[in-house]
């Protein structure tokens, strides 16, 4: 059976990600924070277990406890639209979650690679393709740097596996999933997932909702096929419509 360790849990993205896991009956590790315990919500479901922690603060040996047997580990870390979420403490929350996680798997040495799962953001470019956005997004993007520190946040987090973890590392595989302008549906729609934007992610956004973000990240996890397809690159999802 699959078990997948899921941080950022408790966010609007993860609690569907939990969802859509918990029913394929994947056993799912939760990493959430005291006050968003999921326990309820999840209607105590055999396969969820939950673990009370700042996932970016946890001590490596208790990450590598947690990730024993996992093979897979979803990322939907976020930082807070408030003030204090976007300018406040941890600066680098989604980063040093990545760092502190991939260094715990080295420790384990795994017998098999675990695959890592994160949700980044269509601002974001691949550069391992490379990518060349429209000068107006470059220009936007320039800016969003010095004034908001989460969308750098978000570049290092992606960079950190594409440099460090690369694509021939001996226990890790990864895809970064880049949705575009986030919304939310009552249900999974159609939608379609690409290599690289089609549209300016800051003047010409595209709606994707975090239900079919949930559901292309939950079928990375258990779909080999697909997982082969994109591993390794920071694939775009919109809505189709």
């Amino acid at each position: 059976m699959i078990k997948v360790l899921v941080v950022g849990a408790s966010g609007a993205t993860g609690r569907l990600v939990v969802s859509e896991l918990l029913e394929r009956n994947i056993v799912v590790v939760s990493v959430v924070r005291a006050a968003s315990s999921l326990i309820d919500t999840m209607g105590n479901h055999p396969n969820y277990q939950e673990v009370l922690a700042n996932a970016s603060e946890m001590p490596d040996q208790e990450i590598s406890s947690h990730l024993k047997g996992c093979d897979v580990v979803v990322s939907c870390l976020g930082h807070n639209l408030t003030l204090k979420g976007m300018f406040g403490k941890p600066r680098h929350l989604v980063t040093d979650t990545i760092r502190k996680i991939t260094t715990a798997i080295l420790h384990l040495e795994p017998d098999k690679k675990i695959k890592i799962i994160l949700m980044n953001t269509t601002g974001n470019s691949n550069r391992d393709i490379p990518e060349k956005p429209p000068l107006s997004q470059r220009f936007v993007i320039s800016i969003l740097r010095f004034l908001l520190p989460p969308h750098v946040d978000n570049e290092q987090a992606a960079d950190y596996l594409r440099t460090r973890v690369g694509q021939d590392h001996a226990y890790i595989e990864w895809v970064a999933v880049r949705p575009d302008s986030l919304i939310n549906e009552s249900q999974v729609s159609k939608y379609i997932a690409v290599p690289s934007p089609t549209r300016n992610a800051i003047f010409d956004s595209a709606p994707t909702s975090r239900e079919n973000v949930a559901n292309f990240m939950a079928n990375l996890a258990t779909d080999s096929d697909l997982w082969s397809f994109w591993r390794g690159q920071m694939p775009v999802i919109y809505n189709d419509a």
